[in-house]
């Protein structure tokens, strides 16, 4: 037993005997053993800079995709009594790689011997988290010194060109490929020109062609509001970076859900803008017929600001007509469609209706017709046009991309120009019921099935949250309107409780009037019953 660890020799022999066995484990990345040294039950807690943990199970599943700890050192330890076989240990790492971290815990004896009751991990300062940031600055871009947006930082997708660094796509081969942008696309100018420093050049899922938020080539993204759990994509760098205090705005795009879907796996505020409305030049497209651009934040107060610089005649210098019927507000009547109801989870169903119960304004519940009806041509003509925009590509570099995104564009090449006409016949009608709908309504729904799945779940689970949100998130793209993800619930999940969106969608071109009434909304007070 090393009692040569200053403080060590205060510790009871039994206690240290218990510490320096789990840090072992720890090292050895042994998790049956670090199972077995956290106390059983609901009430065990684990924290650290990623948030809490509460109950064994959920302890044992955030370890078993965490990895392994660098080599480090145990430097110091203090220890205190807080009772009859509760004792306290504060303990200082030194890492071979450099950086020290402290690690905090309570120890209760217990009939299998000493247990860990309660722990907090502080690691070593990250100086740079690559699943999050391909590049990054302090700021990289500074922005104007007055403006609206002045004191503001935003992440960009790395799928907008920024003059002097090359558009990576979420793949490294890509980056490797093409040359330095010679301008910057104009969606992030404009948020330098309002005062926001650029912070940097965010993570996106590979082509942005996936809405989980994995990356096989950098890591997977943390989720900022559910440790363990995935944090949504395709834009899940900026998400990330938002949800966890590295930026306050992330300028992202959304095709199929990829602005709404890490919104509300992370517990943010995401607007999907009018198709068309913000500028595109500039940014490396999926599908052009359905590629927006737009904006996650923390709070609605922030993307009020954004939405006020960015849709206005000042704030944007390439788009002409911005605010549309923005200057009107929108009226408090809510169309709510019963087929997406259908589609989510119980817990997700239950939660919405109780919100829908204490809104206190004209909801109706309508039907849409059968979502995969709309999610089916929408998925022809989105693989039509990633292929031909990054097929040539593809050929060339074979086996450059993960096995989830080259299933994709491989059933994406098999499209015929048949399909793909009979396809976009579909998606006429389908667009104009939407938009009878908003005609003088508000779509309210959930913004996905349920709360973000956990990155260890198997791949048929993944696959089928994945095909139930885009069923979900397609009507809107089609119609190509305005719809915002709002954090209005919280649901219990494994890992705990756990944030979904509600999506509110209006007609379009009433951008900025619908973060407004998204707004008055999370202002209500809720009813405690």
């Amino acid at each position: 037993m090393d009692t040569t660890i200053p403080g060590a020799a205060e510790v009871p022999a039994d206690l240290l005997e218990a510490f320096l066995s789990y840090e072992r484990a720890i090292l050895a990345n042994d998790l049956d053993a670090l199972d077995g040294w956290f106390a059983a039950g609901d009430d065990t807690m684990r924290g650290d800079d990623a948030g809490l943990l509460v109950g064994h199970e959920a302890i044992s599943a955030f370890r078993s995709l965490r990895g392994g700890v660098g080599p480090r050192v145990i430097e110091r330890m203090e220890h205190r009594a807080l009772g009859d076989g509760v004792a306290l240990i504060v303990s200082v790492s030194r890492f071979d790689a450099g950086g020290r971290g402290l690690q905090t815990q309570v120890w209760t004896r217990t009939d299998a011997g000493w247990r860990i009751t309660a722990a907090h991990v502080s690691p070593r300062p990250k100086a740079f988290d690559r699943a999050i940031w391909r590049t990054v600055g302090d700021p990289l871009f500074q922005g104007a010194w007055d403006g609206p947006l002045a004191g503001l930082t935003f992440a960009v997708k790395d799928l907008f060109a920024i003059k002097g660094y090359r558009i990576g796509a979420g793949n490294p081969a890509y980056l490797d490929s093409v040359r330095p942008e010679q301008s910057t696309a104009p969606a992030v100018a404009d948020l330098l020109r309002g005062g926001a420093s650029l912070r940097g050049i965010a993570r996106t899922d590979e082509f942005a062609y996936s809405i989980a938020g994995d990356n096989a080539h950098y890591g997977t993204p943390p989720n900022g509001a559910v440790p363990g759990a995935l944090p949504g994509g395709s834009s899940s760098g900026p998400a990330s970076a938002v949800a966890t205090g590295q930026a306050d705005i992330g300028l992202a795009t959304d095709t199929a859900g990829s602005i709404r879907v890490p919104a509300s796996y992370q517990g943010l505020w995401g607007l999907r803008t009018t198709h068309g409305l913000v500028p595109r030049q500039g940014l490396l497209p999926l599908a052009q017929s359905f590629d927006t651009v737009g904006w996650l934040t923390r709070d609605g107060e922030t993307l009020q600001r954004v939405v006020d610089w960015c849709l206005s005649y000042d704030g944007s210098e390439s788009t002409e007509n911005v605010y549309g019927e923005s200057g009107t507000d929108l009226p408090s009547r809510f169309a709510v469609p019963e087929e997406v109801l259908d589609a989510v989870e119980p817990a997700t169903r239950e939660a919405f209706e109780a919100l829908l119960a204490g809104m206190g304004a004209d909801v109706e519940r309508i039907r849409i017709g059968d979502l995969a009806g709309y999610q089916e041509p929408f998925r022809v003509v989105q693989g039509a046009e990633a292929w031909r925009n990054d097929g040539d590509w593809l050929r060339e570099h074979p086996g450059a991309v993960g096995a989830a995104v080259a299933e994709r564009f491989r059933a994406a090449a098999a499209i015929t120009p048949e399909q793909e006409s009979a396809a976009r016949a579909a998606l006429g009608p389908l667009k104009e019921r939407i938009d009878a709908i908003v005609g003088d309504a508000v779509l309210i729904m959930p913004t996905v099935p349920g709360p973000a799945p956990m990155r260890t779940a198997d791949g048929g689970r993944v696959d089928a949250v994945r095909t139930a949100t885009l069923r979900m998130t397609t009507p809107v793209a089609i119609a190509g309107i305005p719809a915002v993800s709002v954090p209005l619930l919280t649901v219990p999940a494994r890992l705990g409780p756990a944030p979904v969106g509600v999506c509110l969608a209006s007609r379009a071109g009433t951008d900025i009037a619908l973060v407004r009434l998204a707004r008055g909304l999370a202002a209500q007070p809720k009813d405690p019953a």
